[in-house]
């Protein structure tokens, strides 16, 4: 029996990743930046490419104070943004004056068999410096044997202040094809703010 022995087993010495290890890559498939726009919808890339769907948002500033940030999806290339969904979630948060914490679970968030549109983070504030941010996956949107899976974490700078940490899940509850998502407020428009998509290989 041979010895294997590791002369250096720091990760700084790996110059390139060997062939058969493949998987893990964030592909950027599009940008979309917000500038007083009523929706952000992605209409193009989501297809049977990859199995898993990145969106990151970064900064999503609304022009009406404490609105709801808010995304759905479509089965017929953003004609419709009605998929029915089942989802729910919960947050935790922090008062920025430390007086006053908590997990919360808000019914109201969550939707059963709705077309409606899934809340992501609630009441947002449009102060200069108040925003969320978050990590959206779609899983498997181009399957057309099972529901369309979704999770979101993100934070928002609620206009209290507080800083809340938001968990949500569900599915769109169709075997179709989900081949466009589009995120608005619940009022007025977003005023800034970046959306990427990725593709998971």
């Amino acid at each position: 029996m041979s010895i294997v022995v590791c002369n250096n087993n720091s990760l700084s010495a790996i110059t390139s990743i060997p062939a058969s290890i493949t998987g893990g890559a964030l592909n950027l498939i599009s940008t979309q930046t917000a500038s007083s726009s009523a929706t952000i919808s992605f209409t193009s890339g989501i297809d049977s490419t990859y199995k898993e769907y990145i969106f990151k948002f970064y900064d999503i500033h609304p022009a009406t104070d404490n609105v709801d940030f808010k995304f759905n999806m479509s089965a017929d290339g953003g004609s419709n943004y009605n998929v029915t969904k089942t989802s729910t979630g919960f947050y935790a948060y922090n008062f920025e004056s430390g007086s006053g914490q908590g997990i919360d679970y808000e019914a109201s968030y969550d939707l059963a068999q709705s077309t409606s549109f899934q809340f992501l983070a609630a009441d947002v504030g449009n102060a200069n410096d108040e925003s969320c941010v978050g990590t959206l996956h779609l899983f498997d949107p181009s399957n057309t044997t099972f529901v369309k899976h979704f999770i979101f974490v993100g934070n928002r700078y609620v206009a209290t202040p507080i800083s809340a940490n938001d968990y949500f899940a569900g599915y769109g509850n169709t075997t179709s094809a989900v081949n466009a998502v589009q995120f608005k407020f619940s009022s007025g428009n977003i005023d800034a703010g970046t959306i990427k998509l990725y593709g998971v290989s």
